[in-house]
């Protein structure tokens, strides 16, 4: 085993002076990718589709390449960046001209939650954990799903919530943490309960065990009635 080697631990078998090479490709690469999003117009980074994430991270795979690897050739990544800026205007022109490529390059508007309860057949459509899903919700000021006369989910994956008025507020399953919303099995007291599946609410008579109606999952939770402060 051999002594360690300082040079080839910092630069390889390069030169010292292929550092001013990096240097030139980074600043290249800086401009490339400046102008592809000051011509495609970008938004915000929040606002990214899967679509728009797509291009992005092949446009840092790209430029990280020519910056750093002596033995690729800048011409053709300028080319890469052309075709892609190419690409990303023809897809962008495709979608206003037909809501089906808008679709099924971006995904559509889902709607989670509607008059105070969740929309069981979207529910499964969402790759997003409950416990986050949860937290989303009590960032936007909800304490349950009663307060709440429409939620939708955006095709960048932000949420849009739509409250009732305080007078139009409806009993609905809470969002509060485990902690602070005990679930039950077997009702403990009578009361008014919420699924916590679906969120839909039921009265319920203590020591009753029941499915729900309309998700047929088994543990409810105490509805609240509070409005929001």
């Amino acid at each position: 085993m051999g002594g360690f080697d300082l040079h080839k631990f910092l630069i390889n078998d390069q030169p010292y002076t292929f550092l001013f090479e990096v240097i030139v490709r980074v600043f290249i690469a800086y401009a490339v990718v400046f102008t592809f999003l000051k011509i495609s117009g970008r938004r915000g980074v929040q606002q990214l589709s899967l679509f728009e994430v797509v291009i992005i991270l092949t446009l840092g795979s790209a430029s990280g390449d020519v910056t750093f690897y002596d033995d690729v050739p800048v011409l053709p990544v300028i080319l890469v960046f052309v075709v892609l800026l190419l690409l990303y205007r023809f897809t962008t022109w495709a979608m206003t001209k037909s809501t089906y490529i808008s679709t099924l390059v971006e995904g559509d508007v889902v709607t989670l939650i509607a008059e105070g309860k969740y929309v069981s057949a979207n529910l499964d459509r969402l790759n997003i954990s409950e416990d986050e899903f949860l937290m989303e919700l009590r960032l936007k000021g909800a304490e349950h799903l009663g307060q709440i006369r429409l939620g939708l989910v955006e095709v960048d994956g932000q949420l849009s919530l739509y409250f009732y008025k305080d007078e139009e507020v409806v009993p609905g399953l809470s969002v509060l943490p485990a902690e602070h919303r005990f679930c039950y099995t077997r009702i403990p007291h009578d009361g008014l309960y919420a699924c916590n599946r679906c969120g839909v609410t039921k009265t319920m008579m203590a020591g009753h065990q029941e499915l729900c109606a309309e998700c047929g999952r088994n543990t409810w939770s105490l509805a609240l009635h509070t409005i929001r402060t």
